[in-house]
């Protein structure tokens, strides 16, 4: 099981396709003992990992302590990242607060294409620096990568470069529209790219030794059976079933991409909005209507709920429309 909490929305960029719209920090984010609760009620619902996630994380004071604070009570603490602010000491502070990962930001290998899409000049520079940091102070860390029109082709070398790198995994994030991203939803993938993709990226996963999976792309398990391949997942689509994300301020949604806040933590204990909502409740039926709902891959693939909601007027439980085998997408 897996939570994000996105620490702060404060953030040192400005991504073209930020679902939390990031850059000034929100009024009202959990302070430090609000978020020290809120770890104590994430470890008592059954979590495992923890993403501290952001806006950009290393913004926030004390994410050390929390990082340490986490791993006290049992969690795995990971970071999501834009790499920027790893510097050799961040790195080091990380690693003495128990880090177990960085998902560190890569779009491009092209610069100019990730400082454009990123709003800042060296931003390119700044994450590459901060894998080596992170390399170098034994910590691990990923590539995360969201894939749009314009870097679809690049997205095997982008592998190949988190080989040479040293990275564990490539982590590869398809485009939901989303905050920002909205703005920019035309750059998302068309379904018969989509599917070229996802094939072209469990094909290249079984030539390199590091993990690849496509996120927000459920169908992945799809195509990884049909390649007759054996990954560690049980499920693509988690929202709900054993993942979610809280804000800055406290709210709970089933996905970073879904636009419901289903209650806040400020007001009702984390395990329990966990335990007793009704959406979770929903979601966990598994009960999709449409062609999800007739799939021979429901309960293994799920759909992307969060674009089944986007394209259908919040109908969660909807046909994923991206899929190659919804014929009514």
């Amino acid at each position: 099981m897996i939570i994000s909490w996105n620490t702060t929305n404060k953030c040192n960029m400005f991504c073209d396709h930020c679902y939390r719209e990031s850059g000034e920090a929100a009024l009202g984010e959990l302070n430090t003992e609000q978020a020290k609760k809120l770890i104590d009620e994430i470890a008592r619902a059954g979590f495992k990992v923890m993403i501290f996630s952001g806006g950009e994380p290393l913004t926030r004071p004390d994410i050390f302590e929390l990082i340490a604070y986490a791993g006290t009570k049992g969690l795995r603490p990971v970071l999501g990242t834009n790499g920027s602010l790893i510097t050799p000491e961040v790195a080091r502070k990380l690693k003495e607060a128990g880090l177990m990962g960085a998902g560190i930001s890569l779009d491009s290998l092209d610069k100019e294409k990730h400082n454009e899409l990123r709003k800042l000049d060296n931003a390119w520079e700044l994450a590459v620096e901060g894998m080596k940091n992170c390399r170098e102070a034994g910590v691990g860390f990923q590539i995360h990568t969201t894939v749009m029109d314009w870097n679809q082709h690049e997205v095997e070398a982008l592998t190949d470069f988190a080989v040479e790198m040293g990275a564990k995994a490539h982590h590869i994030f398809f485009l939901v529209p989303t905050g920002r991203g909205e703005q920019i939803e035309a750059k998302a993938l068309k379904r018969d790219e989509y599917e070229a993709l996802l094939q072209r990226i469990m094909r290249k996963a079984q030539t390199v030794d590091i993990e690849i999976k496509p996120t927000c792309a459920p169908q992945f398990m799809r195509v990884a059976e049909q390649l007759g391949m054996n990954l560690r997942f049980s499920k693509g689509c988690l929202a709900g079933v054993s993942y979610c994300i809280i804000s800055p301020k406290g709210d709970v949604q089933p996905c970073a991409y879904m636009k419901m806040e289903i209650g806040n933590v400020k007001d009702t204990p984390f395990d329990e909005i966990w335990a007793n909502h009704p959406v979770f409740k929903t979601l966990r039926t598994e009960a999709y209507d449409g062609a999800c709902g007739q799939c021979h891959y429901q309960h293994k693939c799920g759909g992307c709920r969060a674009r089944a909601a986007y394209y259908h007027q919040g109908d969660y439980m909807t046909a994923d429309p991206l899929c190659i085998l919804n014929q009514e997408g």
